[in-house]
């Protein structure tokens, strides 16, 4: 009888130890899942903010762009531009006033 005790005192702790090894296999199995997703993340998140960098660097050329045409917009709607351009590309000149073109 105290033989018997014995092994199945055995075969328990022979359990126990397969036991707590399966457990640590899983438990370094999930570590290592957790710490390669969290590298994958952390490359998302740096093109990300790349990304970000660079749509907020266009931003900046566009607001800039639009303010160029607004100043042009004003410019054109002088009255200065306008007889200017009309000399330019027209031709026109005020009544009694003389053109004169060089010779090329």
């Amino acid at each position: 009888m105290a033989r018997t005790r014995r092994k199945v005192a055995y075969r328990k702790r022979t359990q126990n130890r397969f036991s707590m090894f399966l457990i640590v296999m899983v438990l370094m199995f999930i570590m290592v899942m957790v710490a390669v997703k969290s590298s994958e993340i952390k490359g998302k998140i740096d093109s990300k903010a790349q990304e970000e960098a660079l749509l907020d660097q266009q931003i900046l050329a566009e607001e800039e762009r639009a303010r160029e045409i607004e100043d042009y917009g004003k410019k054109v709607q002088t009255k200065g531009y306008i007889e200017d351009m009309a000399r330019e590309k027209l031709g026109l000149v005020y009544e009694g006033e003389i053109l004169f073109k060089e010779d090329k």
